[in-house]
Order: C-alpha cells, then sequence, then structure tokens
C-alpha cells in the first residue's frame, strides 16, 4: 500500500455488514404488502438495498401504489423491525475483527443509513457494543444520506482522522460509492449474492469477515489461528444429509444460516438416533436457472455416511471451526472441495481445548 494511503482508521457500515438485520427483517415487507394485496419484487428490493430510511418508504409507497402515505407505512413497519432486530446477531469474524481493532488501539466508528434512533436500539442488543462504538453517525445527522460522501466524512472528522486515510467495509453498492466518493479506500462484503460486477468498484471484495486480512491495509495481523484453523462464534442449523450434502431445514421454512456464511468449516452434527459425529462442509452459493441456491457439500470425518443409516435422519449442525475461503465465484468447482488436508486439519483441531470448548450443541 502507498503509505500515502496508509489506513489510521476503519468505518464500518451496521445492517447486513455487521449485523444480520437484513436477514432477520426480510419477511417485512412481505407481510406488510399483503395486506394490500401486493407482492414482493425481488429486483426493485436489490436496488433499494442500503437506501435511506426516508428514501426507502418514498419509493416503496410508489412502486406498489399503496394507499397510504411514506410516513404511515414508516408507522407500520417500525414497531415490526424493532421486534426483528432484537433477533439480529453479528455475522461470522465482526466480533473478532472489532476487539481486534480495539485491542491495537485502531480507531473505529459506525456510519449507517439508518436513523440513530434505530441504529442505538441495534447496537444496544449486542453484548458490549455501546461500549465499543463511541463515534456513530447516522443519516438524520448529514444533509444526504449515502450514496453521498456525506455520512462518511462526517464519521471522519468526529474520529479526527483525515477521509484519504480511512478504510471503509460495507455490503451495499449504495454504501460502496459513498465510500469511493468519500475517497476512502473500500472493502465489499456484499450480503446480497449477484453475479453483478459493480462490487469490483471497491478496492477490495470478500466473502466474510472471515476473509479480511488486515495486514492488507498496514494494519496489525490477526495472531488467532490455531493449527492453521480459525476458533469461531459458533453457529447452528438443522438438515439432513443426502448423497453428500446437507439439505437446510427449519420450523418456519427459513434458513439459519446467513448469506455471508461461505467456505470450509467444521464441527459437530447430532443425529436423531443420537450419534455424534465430526464433521466437514463447504458452504457456498451456486448460481442455477437464473438465481442464486446454497449448496453445503458434507463429510463426515467418522466415515459413518458410508453404511446409510443417517440419510434423512435431521441433524442439528455447530460449527466451531474455519479453515478457508474460496478463491473466486468463478473458480468454485476446483476450490469449493473439501480435501484431505481440510479433513485433518478439522480432525485434529476437534480434539484441542481451543475447539472443544465451544463444543455446545444448541
Amino acid at each position: 500500500m502507498d503509505d500515502d494511503r496508509r489506513i489510521s482508521a476503519v468505518i464500518f457500515d451496521l445492517d447486513g455488514t455487521l449485523l444480520d438485520t437484513e436477514h432477520v427483517t426480510k419477511d417485512v415487507l412481505k407481510e406488510v404488502l399483503v395486506r394490500y394485496g401486493k407482492v414482493v419484487d425481488l429486483d426493485k428490493e436489490k436496488k433499494r438495498h442500503g437506501m435511506a430510511h426516508r428514501e426507502s418508504t418514498i419509493a416503496i409507497v410508489k412502486d406498489y401504489d399503496l394507499p397510504i402515505t411514506p410516513q404511515q407505512y414508516s408507522q407500520i413497519i417500525t414497531p415490526m423491525y424493532h421486534e426483528k432486530w432484537l433477533q439480529a446477531k453479528a455475522l461470522p469474524g465482526v466480533n473478532r475483527l472489532i476487539k481486534h481493532l480495539r485491542k491495537h488501539g485502531v480507531p473505529y466508528a459506525l456510519a449507517s443509513n439508518s436513523r440513530r434512533k434505530s441504529i442505538e436500539i441495534k447496537v444496544s442488543s449486542q453484548e458490549g457494543w455501546k461500549e465499543y462504538f463511541s463515534v456513530i453517525v447516522g443519516s438524520e445527522e448529514v444533509k444526504s444520506g449515502k450514496p453521498s460522501p456525506d455520512i462518511f466524512l462526517e464519521t471522519a472528522n468526529k474520529m479526527g482522522v483525515d477521509a484519504s486515510c480511512c478504510l471503509v467495509i460495507e455490503d451495499s453498492m449504495v454504501g460502496i460509492r459513498a465510500g469511493k466518493a468519500a475517497n476512502m479506500q473500500v472493502v465489499a462484503v456484499p450480503s446480497i449474492q449477484s453475479e453483478s460486477d459493480e462490487y469490483l468498484i471497491a478496492d477490495h471484495v470478500i466473502h466474510s469477515f472471515l476473509d479480511f486480512q488486515p495486514e492488507l491495509w498496514a494494519l496489525p495481523p490477526f495472531e488467532d489461528w490455531v493449527m492453521k484453523a480459525l476458533p469461531i462464534e459458533p453457529f447452528h442449523f438443522k438438515g439432513s444429509y443426502e448423497n453428500g450434502f446437507l439439505q437446510e431445514s427449519s420450523d418456519n421454512g427459513a434458513s439459519d444460516l446467513v448469506g455471508q456464511a461461505w467456505g470450509v468449516y467444521f464441527g459437530w452434527v447430532e443425529v436423531d438416533s443420537q450419534e455424534r459425529l465430526k464433521i466437514v462442509v463447504d458452504i457456498r452459493w451456486d448460481h442455477c436457472c437464473g438465481a442464486y441456491r446454497r449448496n453445503i457439500q458434507a463429510c463426515f470425518i467418522n466415515g459413518s455416511e458410508s453404511d446409510g443409516q443417517i440419510c434423512d435422519e435431521l441433524m442439528e449442525v455447530t460449527l466451531v471451526g474455519y479453515i478457508r475461503g474460496f478463491c473466486s465465484k468463478q473458480n468454485l468447482s476446483t476450490d469449493a472441495q473439501i480435501v484431505d488436508q481440510d479433513k485433518s486439519i478439522a480432525e485434529a483441531c476437534l480434539d484441542l481445548p481451543a475447539y472443544r470448548h465451544h463444543d455446545i450443541l444448541p
């Protein structure tokens, strides 16, 4: 990196970047539209991704020809969102990076198109975040929200750092454009699976925070890898096994895995038969028939899958370690395969205290 562009501070977006708020609130619009006999238009919603609240409510009322004002629409959805936000969780690798920056004295802040009150509700629901984020800027604190650079410039000003020395981390095109307009370096962590090349305007694109390498930005490197793998905050999902793949299942038909769950992971499964197995999975999104579909390849280290006895049985999966990401979406056929080295790493790690203390199934 050019010394003139050395990073001295990090600015995070919030929704879809740090928190899975978009994942837990994705059905709110559907629930409101059904009252008026309308259905969600996914193409329109993708274009609205990252938009400020006021602009978003105006656009939704207009696009769906709703017989209410934007203010009335906002009054309807606000309590619905507040309830959902309490269920939001930090995305994979987020707490790790925040604590790392805090430990090394690297300034960081939140800059969101959400209103300040909404931001504070979301932050307060996460353990420690009220203390972690001393600088927060919301959409009503500047003249124009993203994609205008105003929010990021005001955040840099509040932190007392030069805008050109800030690294922005964003999940939406609206935020990425705002970061570039502010003359900042930008890392994109897309929360929507898309073939669009638009994200390439960012300086770097990653699948999840677990792929983030601070040293690329002259920031202190992570030092928490154990035996060629990374202990992670456990995440859980339910599924059934068939022909080398896990099929997700849940009580309400929605996935428990967020979109940023990419890469090769390992952990434990507990089967209906009460058998407990070590597992390695690669989680990826494949493009098929005009849409993206998640595929989860699975390999049981114990080898029990060969006898076919666990096929179609409901499994509780707990992933506790991360081995690697994928080089690119275009080369998934080769780099998204579980190899012998992945199995060896997983088997060795699952016997270590660094991973065993996470060995708790929901």
